[in-house]
């Protein structure tokens, strides 16, 4: 836990740096009913855990900024020994303080009555503007509280910035402790993504799969999946977003997996694509290898200075020409990618931000342009091959869809690919189905 809390209190630091005086307010997240008095399981918000390592709901950082000098200060759940009989342990405010590296905490019921004192004589507020409806009122109300008190000479704050333009910013270069969890939570979906190849056989349902898979988070240390698990066969795996899960897989079919695991909030995302029965037909491996060269082309392309597109823009021109090839579609190579003719059979891109949440947070652009990759960014590369029935396309492509997608860590010279060793070939995927 030290070297979490170490990696926060620098974040803090660092965050504070790039702004100016003024008041930051980074809420956490709140407990949501799923039904009656049954409660969702709880996650965290992202930008609050970032700068503070603390998993409690209902809870509130607090940055003052002055030019000398900046407190951090911590609202939190108070202590309260009835209710940790019913819910469990609560650091309260005096021990998070203490273990956290807070200035000061204070419990959360105080938070309306301190911040109306706090925002006085600010220039400005910091926080994420527009989020959430609810705490844009609340800080409103504080803000109307200090303009009433004008005439003793108190002044409000006058500006309102969001506080994830420079927080998103961060967030998007990993730091050493961060690309630890994240190579670990790429080991764990790596061991479940191989397990589910070897379970799976014609006439199993979709649901039993992803029971496996869930079942190998579970035994390894991860207790949330990072986002509702794709398990989708045959026909299914040309819905980019399926999640019924409940078909039962044919001799025959291919089955697309996409699913991703959670560990200390950092997300691993994975998609591998392999034939129910162990074998691939000549039309699945004429697809499939297209689609895995296509990968191979855009995670040439990663490299510290490249741009953001780059991946994208060599993944689609293997496709397209593959697609070329199949005789799926008719033209040039130009005429296809001018046309986007592609779309049919390829229509998202080929990858996103991956950290805190499984779409990470970062711009995609800057001032218009394609950003360039930077030592510390970590994306996914995921290019697909969808083949719905059409006019155009051949019995025998009819509903194969494929997509491959690993994890990857821009660095300094090249990058690394945390989830390289989940196998991906089509020699080691039927190697393993065999066994």
């Amino acid at each position: 836990m030290s070297a979490l809390i170490n990696a926060c209190t620098t974040r803090r630091a660092n965050l504070a740096a790039r702004l100016e005086p003024g008041i930051v307010i980074v809420p956490s997240s709140q407990e949501i009913l799923r039904n009656a008095d049954s409660h969702y399981p709880f996650r965290f918000g992202s930008g609050f855990y970032y700068l503070t390592g603390f998993t409690e709901p209902d809870a509130v950082l607090v940055q003052v900024i002055s030019k000398d000098q900046v407190q951090n200060i911590l609202f939190c759940r108070a202590k309260d020994i009835e209710r940790e009989i019913w819910d469990g342990y609560r650091f309260g405010p005096a021990a998070a303080a203490e273990q956290f590296g807070f200035d000061a905490a204070y419990p959360i019921e105080e938070l309306d009555m301190r911040m109306a004192k706090l925002i006085q004589n600010q220039p400005r507020i910091y926080y994420p503007l527009a989020k959430e409806m609810r705490w844009d009122r609340r800080i409103n109300r504080w803000l109307s509280d200090v303009r009433g008190l004008a005439r003793t000479g108190v002044s409000a704050p006058t500006m309102m910035l969001d506080v994830r333009a420079a927080l998103d910013e961060m967030r998007l270069i990993k730091d050493e402790y961060e690309v630890g969890i994240l190579r670990q939570a790429a080991k764990i979906n790596t061991q479940a993504h191989i397990r589910a190849m070897q379970f799976a056989k014609p006439g199993q349902m979709e649901y039993q799969v992803e029971a496996e898979i869930l079942h190998d988070y579970y035994r390894q240390g991860s207790r949330s999946p990072a986002y509702n698990s794709i398990v989708a066969s045959g026909a299914n795996s040309c819905v980019l977003h399926y999640g019924e899960n409940n078909a039962r897989m044919n001799d025959g079919d291919l089955l697309l997996i996409d699913a991703g695991c959670e560990v200390a909030g950092y997300a691993s995302d994975i998609t591998r694509t392999f034939p129910v029965n162990g074998k691939f037909s000549p039309a699945q491996r004429a697809v499939y290898e297209i689609t895995l060269a296509a990968q191979e082309a855009a995670l040439a392309s990663i490299y510290a200075g490249s741009t953001w597109n780059a991946p994208h823009d060599a993944a689609t021109r293997v496709l397209a020409q593959g697609m070329l090839d199949l005789n799926l579609l008719k033209g040039s190579l130009d005429e296809v990618l001018e046309t986007e003719s592609y779309k049919q059979f390829y229509m998202h891109r080929t990858g996103h931000w991956m950290g805190l949440d499984v779409h990470d947070c970062g711009a995609y652009k800057i001032d218009g342009e394609w950003r360039k990759l930077a030592a510390g960014m970590v994306l996914t590369v995921e290019p697909g091959f969808y083949i719905r029935p059409a006019a155009n396309v051949p019995k025998e492509f009819e509903n194969i869809g494929i997509r491959i997608e690993d994890d990857v860590l821009v660095t300094a010279d090249g990058y690394e690919n945390l989830t390289a060793a989940c196998p991906k070939t089509i020699a080691d995927i039927e190697a393993i189905m065999a066994k």
